[in-house]
């Protein structure tokens, strides 16, 4: 672990506190490495960490029974996986893995709480963060729902490039499966159907965005969805 203080603040939802405040957070928070694949939590035990990731990001998966999985949420810099905390439980029901390797600063359960009771600004932004995160699970629900697959796959790479911060990201298609809730020739039609319209370039587990307004036109309107919600409520 880093000590904060070497630490870029890049998470935007910390970013957004006053000086003060924020330096008080951040003295309670370690830097930690987010490694493709790593699981932080899993579903029902107690929280024992926030996360607020700094590059990378961390995918919330739903356990549907005892084979099957869907993403219900992605977190990057501009926000935190933790949130159950903010309300005062101590589980969440669902998975958190990491999608996109990269950092991320962590803290303490027990001091997350205390602090959020004592800086007010905190709460306020983790309010702001929670009615973001509703908005971006009930869209989810809908996308699944109504949207073919490979829209929804190009609205899942938009998302994760914009946490990546880069163009190309490693995925395998056992990981895009579960994020979209399909078996894997549904992933693999739809991944070629996107390579072959020359939008991006997948191989052996690697996607590279080739085009991203073209991706953006093929994928399904949850994607500007998300992105209004989040400019509505945390800008």
């Amino acid at each position: 672990m880093v000590p904060v203080q070497r630490t870029p603040i890049d998470n935007r939802l910390l970013a957004a506190l006053p000086d003060a405040q924020r330096r008080r957070v951040l003295s309670r928070c370690d830097r930690v490495d987010l490694a493709f694949g790593d699981e932080l939590y899993r579903p029902l035990e107690p929280l024992a960490h926030v996360y607020f990731p700094l590059r990378g990001a961390i995918s919330l998966v739903m356990p549907i029974d005892d084979s099957d999985n869907l993403e219900v949420g992605l977190v990057g810099n501009e926000g935190m996986f933790g949130i159950p905390l903010a309300l005062g439980v101590r589980t969440s029901p669902v998975r958190a893995v990491v999608q996109g390797a990269g950092t991320a600063l962590r803290m303490d359960a027990s001091a997350f709480c205390r602090e959020l009771a004592r800086i007010p600004a905190l709460r306020r932004e983790i309010d702001r963060y929670v009615s973001v995160h509703v908005s971006q699970l009930a869209q989810a629900v809908g996308c699944t729902r109504f949207h073919l697959v490979e829209a929804r796959l190009a609205r899942w790479l938009l998302m994760t490039q914009d946490r990546a911060h880069a163009n190309d990201f490693h995925i395998t298609h056992h990981f895009l499966s579960v994020m979209l809730g399909v078996r894997r020739v549904g992933v693999t039609k739809a991944a070629s159907s996107l390579q072959k319209r020359k939008l991006i370039h997948y191989s052996r587990g690697h996607i590279t965005v080739l085009d991203r307004v073209g991706l953006k036109a093929a994928s399904c309107t949850c994607y500007k969805a998300d992105r209004l919600s989040y400019a509505r409520t945390l800008t």
